[in-house]
């Protein structure tokens, strides 16, 4: 598991560890595991001058400090940006030789020297700004980052100068890094939504500084299913493993159901339960006789994909009142496209709801009347959004994109995000698909929380095994979640 820590307590964590060490400690670890990182890099890329942009703080300290190392093997030049730099690590360039430039903090232009010097650059640090950043770059640190040549190699030193650090707000003036080093544990800013596109390749470095006891947010890996994933044991039998009830599909929309039912039956529900018209319910049966139509025990519904709320032909307003007996109910459901039309406030059972942000959208502007919400907005700000749904509704909201949010009503717990699916996944029928994996593993007992992380993470690899590379059909990822479960089952 990935876990990222908020400002707060990384700083904290810093602290403890510079009280039980000698001044200096901490940095020099950090630009030293900084310089072998851009070393290494600068070799596989054949590359032979850095630029190294630095700014005020201990960032610009790790630069500095680092950009005197790497001149032993390269050709390095300092951009400096202001005049408070750290002291110890502009005593280290100058030792060293370093050719340093400097540009006044609120110059947007930058002058001949400093344009060239970023045009023959093969690979740019960016050291301007650390955790303690605001959002968006101004000034001459704006033009630098516009300046960076699109040829050279950016590695940034923590993040992304100019990205929020806790991840939340959307990215303004920033540089883009195809690397980001970062020092001790991984921050909000590297792995949510808003702000993970800048950051490029992460690699964490040991600078020991040990992991704080909560983290704002969670990321599982391959290594987390074999101790999530829901294995049957010798006395199970399917009723024990967890029977879904499925409310999907209609006339109009048939191959939602035949999605959502094969990609419960492949993740291993006991039994899956289709409630359905005859049209969808004969399409269910050819692609997966295992399952059972019509009504009967269940443990869990997933219910709304293929429902289209607003038509009201017989079967859709069959399929509607299934779904409000369902969350009427005393039992969890995973609520997906058309039902989530039919969430107007909390709900006492287990609940989730895995809307895409156009849904979000939607929802959150019926819940709070008088107030109309975009689409862009929830994609401007993700976290914000997702949270304040799972408070208005009380269920775990799993928001689906490029990196997939899971926020739990209790904000004591951290928020889960994972983006281990390709590009190609955004296609029709992929939502279905996760509807009913997730509603798999909440039928088996898993918390929402796990259930939706650990759906997510099954979906997104299991698109990558469906074709490597290639486009991928909806229904061939549904196909591959066995494998791909059983493959992460496997030690190694």
């Amino acid at each position: 598991m990935i876990r990222a820590f908020g400002v707060a307590d990384v700083r904290a964590a810093e602290a403890q560890v510079m009280a039980e060490v000698e001044p200096g400690t901490l940095m020099r670890r950090a630009a030293d595991a900084l310089a072998v990182v851009v070393l290494a890099r600068a070799r596989e890329q054949a590359a032979r001058s850095v630029a190294v942009l630095v700014g005020p703080g201990d960032n610009g300290g790790d630069a500095l400090y680092a950009a005197a190392h790497l001149a032993e093997h390269l050709s390095v030049v300092v951009v400096q940006v202001g005049t408070a730099v750290h002291e110890g690590g502009l005593r280290a360039v100058t030792d060293a030789g370093v050719p340093r430039l400097r540009v006044a903090r609120t110059r947007r232009a930058l002058t001949q020297p400093v344009r060239q010097a970023l045009e023959d650059a093969d690979v740019v640090v960016d050291g301007l700004l650390g955790i303690g950043g605001r959002p968006g770059l101004t000034g001459a640190m704006a033009g630098l980052a516009d300046s960076i040549p699109a040829s050279a190699l950016v590695i940034a030193v923590d993040l992304p100068s100019g990205a929020d650090p806790e991840g939340i707000a959307a990215l303004g003036r920033t540089v883009r890094a195809d690397e980001t080093v970062t020092f001790g544990m991984a921050k909000p800013v590297h792995v949510l939504p808003a702000t993970r596109s800048a950051v490029g390749r992460l690699t964490t470095v040991d600078i020991g500084v040990s992991e704080p006891e909560h983290a704002a947010v969670e990321q599982l890996t391959r290594a987390d299913v074999a101790h999530l994933w829901p294995v049957p044991g010798p006395s199970d039998d399917k009723y024990s493993r967890g029977v879904l009830g499925v409310v999907a599909g209609s006339s109009r929309y048939p191959g939602a159901a035949v999605l959502a039912v094969t990609a419960a039956i492949e993740a291993g529900a006991g039994m899956v339960r289709y409630i359905g018209p005859d049209a969808a319910a004969q399409q269910v049966l050819v692609a997966s006789p295992e399952s059972v139509p019509g009504q009967g025990q269940v443990q869990a519904w997933v219910i709304g994909p293929g429902v289209p709320t607003d038509e009201t032909t017989l079967d859709v307003r069959r399929q509607v009142e299934a779904c409000r007996q369902a969350l009427a109910s005393d039992l969890p459901c995973v609520v997906d496209a058309g039902a989530l039309d039919l969430i107007d406030g909390p709900r006492e059972a287990p609940t989730v709801l895995t809307p895409h942000a156009g849904e979000l959208a939607r929802l959150l502007s019926r819940l709070e009347p008088g107030r109309v919400y975009h689409r862009s907005q929830i994609a401007a700000a993700p976290v914000e959004h997702t949270r304040r749904v799972a408070e208005l509704t009380g269920a775990t909201v799993l928001l689906k994109g490029a990196t997939t949010l899971v926020v739990s009503p209790d904000t004591d717990r951290p928020l889960r995000c994972q983006s281990d699916a390709p590009a190609w996944l955004a296609t029709a029928g992929a939502g279905d698909v996760l509807a009913g994996l997730v509603g798999t593993l909440v039928a088996a007992g898993l918390d929402p929380l796990d259930a939706g992380a650990l759906a997510a993470l099954i979906h997104g690899r299991a698109a990558h095994r469906a074709n490597p590379g290639g486009p991928v059909r909806a229904l061939r990822v549904a196909q591959a979640i066995a494998e791909t479960v059983a493959s992460d089952l496997t030690p190694g």
